[in-house]
């Protein structure tokens, strides 16, 4: 291990910058984190690729974090740099800062350490306290082909995980290039009674079980251990989920059992797509959980006898708002946005919604416009405040929020550094920098999207955009 890969002392990228005691309870991981891979519905049934469907080939970065912090007390997360990234793997999708805001954000990592080397380093992992590092069962090399854990498997402190299927950066790369819905999912409750999907009847049930798992586990506290977030769905008639044409309150189904709203919580509710879930959601979920900090510490919250109270009482803190997220259909989104939106299926959405430390409950097939008869109707009674951020990804002919506002609970997160990162900017992104993609994933030994695709995604974009000014 070079020298000079090792920082002097008092230049760690972040505190402490003294030696940590090394602990077996201190768990190491590191990746690009480039996206929030989660597990795809069919993946367990190893059916297709990129091309609409589905691959079983890669650990989910989430998922990773989370057997990894199973392990331990504490999860440290390696994050390796644009630059280290470019020279051993090829160019990424998101900025550094974008990426450590995802890891930041994923309730089950401990601490971020931007700028890990992309050779997993001995006296990094040491310096931080940590004595195991984690991976999954497959091999990961750099540059020069060697294996980027080879130093930690020599000294016996390597940990291996059982690779959890899920959509790679390519998968996505594909599906934005190739413009197929095969990914789409028409309905979620149907896939998790078996009743839609690929295969056989035995096959169905074989990855509907599969899917309630995960979303069980993904419902999990920042230990991966225990009842977190509580997950719930949503059915009315298709009008009601995808515009305004109909008010109803529909129907609330729990689907996992986790931590309901604590005594003087205030129960606030966020919807959205979250497709291609990154900083730009990320950034407007906190900014939601900020907001009601400053409302909480303008009364008594934070008094030490609230305090006290509170933990006597339930056993221990809690936040002042309890965020519950709505999440959309596919074809409510594809409905609005065109193209081959959302670019991940409502599963795989709702699983980064779920690992995010700033919501508390989600409900899966949210509405896309939240009416009074929905919000009156919410498990947990008409929220204190229904937030709204920035963006304008999805175009829009009326204002969906116009029950909050006429409630007076609406309220409106303002700019932030993340604002523009949505989905769109990303598949963006991949566009301007497809050669570059190409050559990665020719590397990887995987076949480049050549021009025909890329031309077609142009089109599609293009024609959806059209068709949205003549709608406006």
């Amino acid at each position: 291990m070079a020298a000079s890969n090792v920082p002097a002392p008092g230049q760690w990228p972040v505190d402490p910058q003294e030696d940590t005691p090394v602990s077996k309870n201190r768990i190491w991981i590191d990746g690009c984190f480039d996206f929030s891979h989660h597990g795809s519905p069919t993946a367990w049934r190893n059916i297709g690729n990129s091309s609409g469907r589905f691959t079983d080939r890669t650990l989910g970065h989430a998922g990773a974090i989370l057997q990894a912090r199973r392990l331990g007390e504490a999860l440290l997360v390696g994050i390796h740099s644009d630059e280290e990234i470019l020279e051993n793997k090829g160019p990424t999708v998101m900025t550094l800062k974008e990426r450590i805001a995802a890891v930041d954000a994923c309730r089950w990592a401990s601490k971020s350490i931007p700028h890990a080397p992309y050779v997993t380093s001995l006296p990094w992992i040491s310096h931080y306290g940590c004595y195991y590092v984690v991976h999954g069962d497959d091999i990961t090399s750099d540059s020069s082909g060697e294996d980027c854990y080879r130093y930690v498997k020599a000294a016996g402190r390597f940990l291996v995980v059982k690779r959890t299927p899920g959509i790679s950066t390519t998968d996505l790369v594909g599906r934005m290039l190739l413009c197929t819905k095969g990914h789409f999912i028409k309905s979620l409750t149907a896939m998790l009674n078996g009743d839609e999907g690929f295969g056989n009847i035995g096959d169905r049930k074989a990855t509907s079980a599969d899917m309630k798992q995960r979303i069980r586990d993904y419902a999990t506290d920042e230990t991966g251990l225990k009842p977190g977030a509580e997950v719930w769905s949503w059915e009315g008639s298709k009008s009601a989920m995808e515009d305004h044409g109909a008010e109803e309150a529909g129907v609330c189904t729990k689907m996992v059992e986790g931590k309901g709203p604590r005594p003087g919580q205030r129960i606030v509710y966020v919807d959205g797509s979250f497709d291609l879930f990154s900083s730009g959601h990320i950034e407007f979920l906190r900014q939601v959980a900020i907001a009601e900090e400053a409302l909480a510490r303008k009364s008594d919250w934070y008094e030490d006898e609230k305090k006290r109270k509170r933990i006597s009482e339930v056993g221990e803190e809690y936040e002042p708002a309890y965020i519950v997220a709505g999440v959309h259909d596919d074809e409510v989104i594809n409905h609005w946005k065109g193209v081959n939106y959302p670019i991940m299926n409502i599963f795989e959405r709702g699983l980064c919604v779920l690992q995010c430390r700033y919501i508390q409950a989600v409900i899966f097939s949210a509405p896309f416009t939240p009416t009074k008869p929905y919000l009156t109707d919410l498990p947990y009674g008409i929220p204190h405040a229904v937030y709204h951020g920035p963006t304008s990804f999805v175009p829009l002919t009326y204002d969906p929020y116009t029950a909050p506002k006429e409630m007076g609970i609406f309220n409106k997160i303002g700019n932030h550094d993340f604002q523009g990162v949505n989905a769109g900017e990303i598949v963006q992104r991949i566009m301007k920098s497809r050669l570059l993609y190409e050559e990665r994933q020719r590397v990887k030994g995987e076949k480049a999207t050549g021009e025909e695709a890329v031309k077609r995604r142009e089109t599609m974009e293009r024609e959806a955009y059209e068709a949205q000014e003549k709608r406006g």
